[in-house]
């Protein structure tokens, strides 16, 4: 049985989604972007804050579900240039300490709302 996971804490989807879907332990955790969920606006004061912003999203979500980062198994990250990779990269990894899911880097031709970074995973906890 799926339970539909939706916190406040993190933007509200903007289609037909769910932040997250939890099913046998698994949380399948949609794409999350530089949305500050308390204005609604997108945080693009740079790319280091975007990507904070992203990265705080999806705790809100993993929280909300009673995961942690710690639980990602697989992570896939959505740029809209490759040039943006080492930094994303390197803040994408301070919010790990050691077992890094696997993890995917893609450049796309465009993302929601005109963002450099879109972020999403699967977590699993049994």
């Amino acid at each position: 049985m799926k339970k539909i996971i939706n916190t406040p804490n993190a933007p509200a989807p903007i289609g037909p989604y769910s932040q997250a879907v939890a099913a046998n332990g698994f949380l399948f955790l949609s794409g999350q972007v530089a949305i500050n969920p308390a204005t609604g606006e997108l945080n693009q004061t740079s790319l280091q804050e975007e990507t904070h912003q992203v990265m705080r999203n999806l705790n809100a979500v993993l929280l909300e579900a009673g995961y942690g980062f710690e639980h990602l198994l697989k992570v896939t990250i959505f740029l809209s240039d490759m040039s943006l990779f080492a930094e994303v990269n390197e803040i994408y990894g301070s919010y790990f300490t050691a077992d890094f899911p696997a993890r995917e880097t893609v450049a796309v031709k465009g993302l929601p709302k005109g963002v450099n970074v879109e972020i999403s995973g699967t977590a699993y906890k049994a």
